[in-house]
């Protein structure tokens, strides 16, 4: 009879040890989770995302798996990232110059983006607001509060009068398109991203005459460190730490700064 209850008094132990666990997010078999995952499901506490089985579970119950366990090459986790890719690459703030193939941030898990932003033009565009920064308009998105983050960064930026050419020419925001020779969707098409005036700027594949991913580059850039440190500040990762750097692209990224 004692037997039969100690039995019985574990198992509920069990359950109710699971229970906490995955309403606390921390559980992955039976006791820990991915350090990546848990900076997913901080960075976006919005969404109250949750962690279980290899798993980011959705408030609706849908799911995306967090790492596919294929073993990858840069450019296939440039084509095709699963969420744990995102991460491979660190991102640094103190690192000007980046190391051959490290794009930290250009991996990106299009499964999970267009499940929080949206995954066609229409979904995406019915969240949209316009911006306006000196004398430009910028479309983004107010999911996650992207908005909020641009707001900031104008607020700061229009301190300094140094800046408006920056935010002059071709600058932009919000654009739905092909990120060009991938098959996958720029940031842009979700409205997270904001490109500077490409005459201020620098692009790899603009220093060579085809795009190559393997090729070897040399860094260069235009744009004021200071610029980007209020990107940065606000959550906003910086294309020119790419080593296919993009100086002119930020982009939202709060998971990269935890």
């Amino acid at each position: 009879m004692v037997k039969k209850f100690i039995k019985i008094f574990i198992i509920i132990e069990i359950v109710f040890l699971s229970n906490t666990l995955m309403a606390s997010n921390i559980i992955y078999g039976p006791y820990f989770i991915p350090d990546e995952a848990l900076k997913i499901i901080n960075s976006y506490k919005n969404l109250n995302l949750k962690y279980f089985d290899n798993r980011i579970y959705f408030e609706d119950g849908q799911y995306i798996v967090f790492d596919d366990k294929i073993e990858k090459d840069h450019f296939s986790r440039v084509n095709n990232a699963d969420i744990n890719d995102m991460f491979y690459d660190k991102y640094d703030r103190n690192i000007q110059v980046p190391q051959y193939l490290s794009d930290p941030g250009r991996y990106r898990c299009e499964e999970f983006f267009n499940k929080i932003y949206g995954s066609t033009r229409e979904e995406i565009k019915k969240n949209l607001v316009d911006i306006k920064i000196f004398d430009s308009y910028f479309r983004v998105t107010k999911i996650n509060g992207v908005d909020k983050q641009i707001l900031k960064v104008k607020e700061e930026v229009e301190k300094n009068e140094e800046y408006k050419k920056y935010f002059e020419g071709d600058s932009c925001a919000y654009n739905y398109r092909r990120i060009r020779g991938l098959d996958k969707l720029s940031a842009h098409s979700y409205g997270i991203a904001i490109d500077l005036n490409s005459n201020l700027s620098e692009y790899w594949a603009w220093s060579q005459r085809e795009i190559n991913e393997n090729s070897r580059i040399i860094w260069e850039n235009k744009v004021p460190l200071e610029l980007v440190k209020i990107f940065e500040d606000n959550g906003f990762i910086w294309g020119g730490r790419w080593y296919h750097y993009d100086t002119m692209h930020f982009e939202y990224r709060p998971e990269l700064f935890n």
